[in-house]
């Protein structure tokens, strides 16, 4: 009871409310009675609170370890504000000079200071080590504590050396805190930190106020992004991209269309960026453009949307996240632009790392990639992942449920599967399973006899996305799980085992097994996909159709391949944003002011007759601006091919590799501008192949670069691609 009055009394005092969130007070009780304390608690939870409120209530420093300098300085400005000295709280870490560092210590001698924030690296430092034998520590915190685990979003190695160092200092209680952990992470962080014995508080993962959406990513991603933040004026919200150079390039991008948005990366001067970190807190941005080193701890409870350009490495980074939207209890909408090519190219990434570091990062990109492709509720799916049920068969808050799809009876494919995990004696992963059912003759399998077994194959007639469906769906509902161990092997739960025996009925969603292309807007179909699913705006079909009309015409008198004219999805964006100048033509995605030039006119004058006809008020004010100084690679690129110099040279010089080279090349080629590639085609490939693919281009109805490889398997992607911008220059330019 008196423990009970203390805290009460102590978080009127301190901070000002009179009762507590959730597991908040069993927690500080907990760590007031000096026990090991363990705390899964989603973002916006009030995590810190947990560790603040002991730490002032308690004799001596609470050391708080935590990963980030920012985050650091936020709570230490936070703890500053709820007393009436600033030595309640430091930090220590490799932003201080000498001076600052002495004065942190003569504060903390002086006992005044309740909370010492320090970063793993600091800690390992010899001399603070020495420094705080001599201090009275009353806990150790482990915030963000996922950093220990490799498979954790943000693995940090520092923070595998916290037990030996706390043993080395003085042992302490410790309380660890993470707003995202699998079973397998917790499993992870109560190993490292040897608090086997700890007490368990786990809050639900479940956001209810957040709206979860995966948009496929197309040429259009940008236009869609800007057609959404203007649809949320006067908004709080983040757009997180992979890299740097994307942060900076879209930050741009959203200032040149009078967006408020500033980026915020790790490789900014720091001062830039606590003063755009600043600015967003202060609402004086609207949009922070960033990488994932913005957020963490970022103490902003109304930001009504978190946007991802690129879907994330992980489902727990994603969960993180989205976590920092709707922190008040608020809208917050959570929407993920997805792409296959962006998959792989995060395990292209991985190349050159440790073994079992990319097994670990293979793995939790198939986490992700089913959270993108399933079409179930995606609520039930991200629970699932951190070893929560969610039971409620439509949760109305996440794309899948609000547009759900057929489900199919899926028993007997159920009892397949089931038959190949226990033949594979449980000891093998998904694809390797997916391999075995649909008869897929690896070298694994055939290494391991596999390839002999009456079950090899039993699932051929389906289609591997089928099977993924089934497998996924069994693991959402507790048919089979993921050993914790060995992650990623599949085992059959107890329910799986009473299924085997008594089949019921079980349904599967009826999955999607293609992307849509660009290309598939060629089809003699009349129905006008979006330009990204989900997005704001669709195509004017009519509009679109009469383009097409035009364009076949065109192509017959000059006796071109209509996408030489415009691609599909230039036509696609016209038949949007409804441009009627020459200027505004030339903002549409791959039309230069060449392309414009020549072919533009006939069709300004059907879309303007088309606008007047049908009263149509035009976008004007979502048109995507692009940034000018941006063209600077490309005018280089056209130099320097003027020059004659050879393109695999010309993509080392830029730091590229070659195939985004030829991504260059394709983009000032289908814009309009004529180049001449002969020289380095000479040198690289025989004329006969040359002829060969320049008549097959000559001859097909698409630009389908996939189908073009299909069809020419004799070739190389690269060749292909190559005579594909000869083709195009010299036919539509």
């Amino acid at each position: 009871m008196k423990n009970r009055d203390l805290i009460y009394k102590g978080l009127k005092e301190y901070f000002g409310f009179d009762k507590f969130k959730g597991n908040q007070e069993a927690i500080i009780e907990s760590v007031l009675s000096e026990k090991d304390t363990f705390v899964l608690m989603p973002t916006g939870g009030g995590k810190s609170l947990c560790y603040q409120l002991p730490a002032l209530l308690m004799e001596g420093t609470a050391i708080i370890i935590s990963p980030l300098i920012a985050l650091m300085k936020n709570q230490v400005d936070a703890m500053r504000n709820y007393s009436e000295t600033d030595g309640i709280a430091h930090f220590l870490n490799s932003s201080l000079n000498k001076n600052e560092i002495e004065e942190v210590k003569r504060e903390i001698v002086s006992g005044k200071t309740k909370m010492l924030y320090v970063a793993p690296e600091s800690l390992t430092k010899m001399e603070n080590i020495e420094f705080l034998r001599t201090v009275p520590i009353s806990f150790y915190a482990v915030d963000e504590a996922h950093c220990i685990s490799e498979w954790g979003h943000d693995f940090r190695p520092e923070y595998r050396r916290i037990r030996p160092i706390i043993s080395e200092i003085y042992p302490r209680p410790i309380i660890a805190l993470t707003a995202t952990a699998t079973p397998k992470v917790q499993h992870d962080i109560k190993k490292n930190l040897g608090m086997d014995d700890s007490v368990l508080f786990k809050s639900s993962f479940n956001r209810s106020n957040l709206y979860y959406e995966v948009r496929k990513k197309t040429e259009q991603i940008d236009r869609d992004i800007i057609k959404f933040i203007l649809s949320q004026k006067g908004k709080s919200g983040i757009v997180y991209c992979l890299s740097r150079k994307k942060v900076d390039d879209f930050a741009e991008i959203l200032q040149a269309n009078n967006i408020n948005a500033l980026p915020y990366h790790a490789g900014m001067d720091a001062s830039a960026r606590s003063t755009n970190q600043d600015a967003f807190l202060m609402e004086k941005a609207d949009i922070i453009v960033a990488t994932i080193a913005f957020g963490m701890g970022i103490d902003k409870p109304d930001v009504r949307y978190v946007i991802h350009y690129n879907i994330p490495k992980s489902l727990e980074g994603y969960y993180q996240e989205t976590g920092r939207a709707g922190r008040d209890g608020g809208e917050g909408k959570c929407i993920a632009y997805y792409s296959r090519k962006d998959l792989q190219k995060l395990e292209r990434f991985m190349q050159g790392k440790p073994v079992s570091e990319q097994e670990i990062g293979k793995q939790l990109l198939l986490e992700t990639a089913a959270y993108a492709e399933t079409s179930v509720c995606r609520r039930k799916v991200l629970l699932h992942y951190f070893g929560e049920d969610y039971n409620i068969p439509n949760c109305e808050h996440c794309d899948n449920c609000l547009n759900p799809k057929i489900k199919v009876e899926a028993k007997e494919l159920l009892i397949t599967v089931l038959e190949s995990v226990t033949v594979l004696k449980e000891k093998q992963k998904t694809d390797y399973l997916i391999d075995f059912l649909i008869g897929k003759e690896t070298s694994d399998i055939e290494n391991y006899g596999h390839d002999k077994l009456e079950e090899f194959g039993s699932g051929s007639d389906e289609e591997k996305s089928t099977w993924e469906s089934v497998i996924r769906q069994a693991l959402l509902g507790n048919y089979l799980k993921k050993d914790i161990e060995n992650y990623g092997i599949i085992k059959i739960t107890k329910k799986g085992k009473d299924f085997f025996k008594n089949p019921v009925s079980f349904h599967i969603v009826k999955e999607d097994d293609d992307e849509d292309d660009l290309s598939d807007l060629e089809a003699e179909d009349s129905e006008i996909l979006a330009s990204g699913a989900g997005s704001g705006g669709a195509a004017d079909p009519v509009l679109f159709s009469m383009m097409k009309d035009l364009r076949k015409k065109i192509s017959k008198k000059l006796d071109v391949p209509p996408y030489i004219i415009f691609q599909p999805s230039s036509l696609e964006a016209m038949a949007t944003s409804y441009p009627i100048t020459m200027e505004e033509l030339q903002n549409i995605p791959g039309v230069g002011s060449g392309k414009a030039k020549r072919y533009g006119q006939e069709f300004l004058n059907l879309i303007k007759m088309h606008v007047e006809e049908n009263d149509i008020t035009r976008p004007e004010d979502l048109r995507v601006k692009t940034v000018p100084n941006k063209s600077k690679l490309k005018v280089s690129i056209v130099q320097a091919i003027d020059r004659k110099v050879a393109l695999d040279d010309l993509a080392e010089s830029k730091g590229i590799d070659f195939s985004e080279m030829l991504s260059e090349v394709e983009a000032i080629v289908y814009s309009g501008t004529k180049i001449s590639i002969d020289y380095f085609l000479t040198e690289v490939m025989s004329q006969d192949i040359i002829d060969d693919i320049y008549a097959y281009f000559k001859e097909t109805e698409k630009d389908d670069l996939e189908k073009a490889q299909e069809e020419l398997p004799e070739y190389e992607e690269t060749e292909i691609r190559l005579v594909r911008i000869k083709f195009f220059s010299e036919m539509a330019n």
